[in-house]
C-alpha cells in the first residue's frame, strides 16, 4: 500500500493564481489578511461600505507588488452582496476564497441595548456574514473548492458583559460555520473560524479600549502580556484559507495570547491574575 505523501507548499507562493474576496478589507485585521494573501502571490478584492479605505488597501498591496482590487458594497445587502461578488468571480474567472471580517460592535449594558442597536450588530455580523457565504458558495461549490474563513471572537461561547449583541451574531456565526463545514465538506469546500485576541487595529483599540486604564485591565487578562499585531492574525488567516489546512473544516482557531484560558490562572497568592 502506497503511504500518502504531503507534500508542503511553499507558502510564499501558496495562493499564486487563486483569488480571494476579503470584506471589511478597509482596514485593520481585514486589510492585513488582503495584504498577506496577495504576498503570496493571489488577487484579492476587498469589499466594504467607505471607498477611501478600500482604495488605501489596494495601493499598498499594488505598491508591494500585489494583485488587489476593491468593490463598495454594504453586507447588510444581500443583493448588493451577492452582485458583487458575482461580478468578480466573472472578471477573474473563479473564486479560491473568501474572508468575512466585517463586523459592527460597541459597548452596551444589555437592558440599556436598543432594538436598533441589536438590530444593527446583528446584520452586519451574523447577516452579513451568510449573504457573502451564500454568494461565493455557489461559484465555490460549482468549482468543486473553496475556502471561507469567518472572523469572529471567543466572547461568542464564554460571554463578555457589553456584548451580547455582538456575542450573539458570533456566536451565530461560529454554529453557521460548522453547519456549512458538515454540509460541503464532501463537495470541496471549507468553512472555519478565526477568533482574534486584543489587537492593535483602529477601530477596536478605539472602541473598546480607549484609554491608557482600559487598556491596561485588557492586558493583565492575556497571559501572553501583549496585544497582537494585525499580520500576526493574518499569517494564522492564511494557513486556515491555505492548502495546508486541506483537511480542516469547522473549525475555530483562537489567537489571542491565552486570553480567554487566562480567565482561570490564578497567582501564586491565590488572586485572579
Amino acid at each position: 500500500m502506497k503511504e500518502n505523501i504531503m507534500i508542503v507548499p511553499d507558502i510564499s507562493t501558496e495562493f499564486r493564481d487563486k483569488v480571494a474576496v476579503v470584506t471589511g478589507g478597509g482596514s485593520g485585521i481585514g486589510r492585513a489578511i488582503a495584504q498577506r494573501y496577495a504576498a503570496a502571490g493571489g488577487k484579492v478584492v476587498v469589499l466594504g461600505r467607505r471607498e477611501e479605505p478600500l482604495q488605501e488597501t489596494v495601493r499598498l498591496i499594488t505598491e508591494a507588488g500585489g494583485q488587489a482590487g476593491h468593490v463598495s458594497c454594504d453586507v447588510r445587502d444581500a443583493q448588493g452582496m451577492a452582485e458583487a461578488i458575482d461580478a468578480v468571480a466573472a472578471e477573474e474567472g473563479r473564486l479560491d476564497a473568501l474572508v468575512n471580517n466585517a463586523a459592527g460592535n460597541f459597548i452596551a449594558a444589555g437592558e440599556d441595548l436598543s432594538p436598533n442597536g441589536w438590530k444593527a450588530v446583528i446584520d452586519i455580523v451574523l447577516n452579513g456574514t451568510f449573504y457573502a457565504t451564500h454568494a461565493a458558495a455557489q461559484h465555490m461549490l460549482a468549482a468543486g473548492s473553496g475556502s471561507i474563513l469567518n472572523v469572529i471572537a471567543t466572547y461568542a461561547w464564554h460571554g463578555h458583559p457589553g456584548t451580547v449583541h455582538s456575542a450573539a451574531a458570533k456566536g451565530g456565526v461560529v454554529a453557521m460555520t460548522r453547519t456549512l463545514a458538515v454540509e460541503w465538506a464532501a463537495r470541496g469546500v471549507r468553512v472555519n473560524c478565526i477568533a482574534p485576541g486584543p489587537t492593535e487595529t483602529e477601530g477596536a483599540g478605539a472602541a473598546l479600549w480607549g484609554t491608557e486604564a482600559a487598556r491596561a485591565r485588557v492586558l493583565g487578562g492575556v497571559p501572553a502580556g501583549r496585544f497582537a499585531s494585525p499580520a500576526e492574525i493574518a499569517e494564522s488567516a492564511s494557513y486556515l484559507l491555505g492548502p495546508r489546512a486541506d483537511y480542516i473544516t469547522g473549525e475555530v482557531m483562537v489567537v489571542d495570547g491565552g486570553q480567554w484560558l487566562g480567565k482561570s490562572v490564578y497567582t501564586a497568592s491565590g488572586a485572579n491574575a
